[in-house]
């Protein structure tokens, strides 16, 4: 179906969330009329040195934990900034999680309210767990200031955040300093498990890979050729690269080069010219930017829109109304659904999302739960023990059930491999958010995307790329 001038500001949001929940992207707790898209800001970053292998786990121990004194964890996030939407799904969702896995609702109560107090503590066994809430508003400065905060006057055991990738990058490192684990929610640039990575960071977000791997799987049903178009930065050329290795696996062929504007770029109409000479079914946009509006515009005076098909993925439940009014009936990806994963902790999650908050789950609800999972089950096998070297050594290959089903975290890289979805949309006016109908499930288990110099931990998984094994 030809996707309208609507349908390309659509998939133009899409990609800024598949890469953004990577970095300093919109959303507002309410839809909003017409969302913000923010450039990711260039980053420079050193090659980490070669680090040890992943480390052995150690002997299963039995549950039960106990522990001298509280364990802690600060939780970062964005809760004013432009990515607030995302910090409330993580927070929410968050303390779901850590309340599905102690049995018992925190000391903030059944609804955490951030204005009312940063801080909740739940109860397992004799041990007590704080939980410190921080809001970065996406500024990677604010990020530094909250997370050594955390480090040095709380003494956390744990970090878990945050929303831009560009955020994230920087407190991956302030946790490798301190010698504390970090884990990624909701994040999803592939450079935080690949170029920055280090030893205490782990993912329960999806990178963007995966996101490419499902997404191609619908995409190279319907189509055979296309082209695409990314902004010129480190985050565009590594989802175009995506893209192209998955797609390409599946049959797809690439009629022309990948096509790199600059961030800055306000007239893309020899962009345009060029991908609709191409003579390509399909073509795909990877843009984040003051500029998109500028990047429509030129597609519709150049008739791409009119006689091209655009490859979409499927975004929140708050604005796919706004955006794709006119995209009945197209089958597309999605990391997560509220109505997709059927298992019991999903079942808990959407019951209590729609009874506490009003409002089904949305994109990255499933991310936050999964983080609050990942560090009780790592507790219990350790048995409270909170020294990084036994944590460490706990979270490699760990493997936990959460609302998206089993999660296993990759020893090699600390990738999240995880469920995801193609589902087709079948109606946008459900005010619960169930719009689909459900197609398929998948596990996309992307390339080992370290730096050369760690190239040994891959071990036997593919490295760089999936085609070139």
């Amino acid at each position: 179906m030809k996707k309208s001038l609507l349908t390309v500001i659509a998939l133009l949001l899409i990609a800024t969330i598949a890469l953004t929940a990577c970095k300093t992207e919109p959303a507002p707790t309410a839809a909003p009329a017409e969302p913000e898209v923010v450039e990711e800001p260039a980053e420079v970053v050193e090659e980490p040195e070669a680090t040890e292998a992943p480390v052995e786990e150690p002997a299963e121990v039995p549950a039960g934990l106990t522990c001298a004194e509280p364990i802690k964890i600060g939780l970062i996030t964005d809760l004013t900034g432009i990515l607030q939407s995302y910090g409330s799904w993580i927070v929410r969702s968050f303390m779901l999680g850590m309340e599905y896995a102690t049995g018992a609702p925190g000391t903030a109560g059944d609804v955490f309210d951030f204005a009312a107090t940063q801080e909740n503590t739940f109860k397992i066994d004799d041990c007590e767990i704080i939980v410190y809430v921080r809001d970065d508003s996406s500024n990677p400065e604010t990020t530094t200031t909250v997370a050594n905060e955390l480090i040095d006057v709380q003494k956390v055991n744990f970090l878990v955040g945050t929303a831009s990738s560009g955020a994230t990058a920087v407190l991956q490192g302030i946790a490798q300093a301190a010698k504390v684990p970090l884990i990624v929610a909701p994040a999803a640039a592939n450079d935080i498990t690949g170029v920055n990575f280090n030893e205490y960071t782990f993912r329960t977000s999806r990178n963007n890979y995966q996101d490419a791997m499902n997404e191609c799987i619908a995409l190279t049903q319907n189509y055979k050729t296309f082209i695409q178009l990314a902004v010129d930065h480190a985050f565009g050329h590594g989802s175009a690269e995506a893209f192209r290795d998955a797609c390409t696996l599946l049959g797809a062929e690439f009629v022309a080069d990948d096509i790199f504007a600059p961030a800055t770029t306000t007239d893309f109409t020899p962009y345009m010219e060029q991908i609709a000479n191409s003579g390509a079914d399909a073509y795909i946009i990877t843009w984040a930017g003051a500029g998109f509006i500028s990047l429509v515009q030129a597609a519709a005076d150049q008739g791409v829109t009119d006689t091209m098909e655009l490859g979409t993925t499927f975004i929140d439940n708050l604005t796919m109304p706004a955006f794709y009014s006119n995209a009945i009936g197209t089958t597309a990806g999605i990391l997560y659904h509220y109505t997709a994963p059927k298992n019991a902790i999903n079942d808990f999650l959407v019951a209590e999302t729609q009874s506490r908050y009003g409002a089904s789950p949305d994109l990255f609800d499933a991310d936050g739960m999964n983080a609050a999972i990942m560090i009780l089950e790592t507790l219990k096998k350790t048995a409270g023990d909170v020294t990084p070297e036994t944590l460490l050594a706990s979270m490699e290959g760990l493997e936990f059930e959460g609302p998206k089903g089993t999660i296993y975290i990759r020893p090699e890289d600390h990738v999240a491999i995880q469920d995801m979805y193609i589902l087709k949309l079948e109606n946008l006016t459900d005010p619960a958010g169930d719009f689909y109908t459900f197609v398929d499930t998948t596990r996309p288990e992307p390339p080992c995307l370290l730096p050369e110099g760690l190239k040994d931990r891959c071990g036997e998984l593919p490295y760089g790329k999936l085609g070139e094994n």
